[in-house]
C-alpha cells in the first residue's frame, strides 16, 4: 500500500517511519520546505517535493500532518485523486475534507511526539473516523497492524479528548519548565524532582486523580500558600499558583 505524507514533522516522521517498519511504502513526502521533504523523505525512502502542485496522484493513501492552521489551504491546494484522505489533527473535524475528496478519514495518535525519542507505537492509542463504514474498516486495518489500541471516535467527541491532553500533557509539561527555571535560579539541580514526577505520573496507573492529590491546597493551607506566592517573582506565575490551589482545593471538597 503507498502512502504520501503531507507534512513532515514530528509527527508525520514518527508515523512515516513507524508504517515502513510494518511493509507499507511511503511514496513521496511533502512539505512546504524542501529541507523538510528531503530529511523525512530519505529516512522512508521516498521521493521528496516542497511543490503542492507536485504531489503523486496515484497513492493508496494521503495523510496531512500539518499544522491545524495550515490544513485548510493545502487541502485546497492539493491535487484531485482517488486516494484515501486523512488527517492527523485533534481538533480538526472530519469534514474539513468535504468538497474535496470523496474518500477521507481520521487518523490520530494520541500521544506527545519529539525528535530523537523512540515511542512504542503498540501502546499508543489511536482514534479514527472516516467518511463511510468501507473506509473506517480500512482504516481500521491499517492501525491495528501499528497499534493495539484503535478506537473509533467522533469529531466532537476527539474535540474533548484533544483538550485533555493539552491539560494532562502540554501543561503539565510546562509546570515542569516552570520548576526547572525556580530551580535554576536557586542551583539545585532539575534531576532532584524527577523520583517525584515518576511517581506522581505513576500513582494515576492505579489511583483516580483526585484521590492521588497532595499538597497545601487541598486543606487550603492558607500560611504555606502565601509563603509560596511570596516566593515568586513574576505576577503572572504568582496568580497560576493562587489559581491553580483554589481550584484544587474547590476540586477536593466536592
Amino acid at each position: 500500500m503507498n502512502i504520501v505524507f503531507i507534512g513532515a514533522g514530528k509527527l508525520a516522521t514518527h508515523l512515516a517511519t513507524e508504517l515502513v517498519k510494518h511493509s507499507f511504502t511511503i511514496q513521496q513526502v511533502y512539505s512546504r520546505t524542501d529541507h523538510s521533504a528531503q530529511e523525512l523523505a530519505q529516512k522512508v525512502n521516498a521521493k521528496a517535493t516542497s511543490n503542492i502542485k507536485a504531489v503523486d496522484t496515484n497513492a493508496d493513501i494521503y495523510i496531512f500532518s500539518v499544522k491545524d492552521s495550515a490544513l485548510l489551504s493545502v487541502i485546497t491546494e492539493m491535487p484531485s485523486n482517488n486516494g484515501l484522505w486523512l488527517h492527523t489533527a485533534g481538533s480538526i473535524s472530519l469534514d474539513i475534507f468535504k468538497g474535496y475528496s470523496i474518500r477521507y478519514g481520521v487518523l490520530y495518535p494520541f500521544q506527545t511526539f519529539s525528535d530523537n525519542r523512540d515511542l512504542n507505537f503498540r501502546k499508543i492509542p489511536i482514534f479514527i473516523e472516516a467518511s463511510n463504514k468501507t473506509e473506517l474498516d480500512l482504516l481500521q486495518s491499517i492501525c491495528l497492524q501499528i497499534s493495539d489500541k484503535v478506537r473509533t471516535l467522533s469529531s466532537e467527541k476527539r474535540q474533548y479528548l484533544h483538550l485533555t491532553g493539552v491539560f494532562a500533557c502540554n501543561f503539565v509539561n510546562h509546570m515542569y519548565a516552570i520548576s526547572q527555571h525556580i530551580l535554576k535560579e536557586e542551583g539545585i539541580p532539575f534531576e532532584s524532582l524527577l523520583p517525584l514526577i515518576d511517581e506522581t505520573a505513576s500513582k494515576v496507573h492505579t489511583l483516580l486523580p483526585q484521590e492521588a492529590q497532595t499538597g497545601p491546597a487541598i486543606r487550603y493551607d492558607e500560611n504555606v500558600i502565601q509563603k509560596h506566592i511570596d516566593l515568586i517573582e513574576d505576577p503572572d506565575l504568582k496568580e497560576i499558583y493562587a489559581l491553580i490551589s483554589k481550584n484544587i482545593h474547590k476540586t477536593n471538597k466536592s
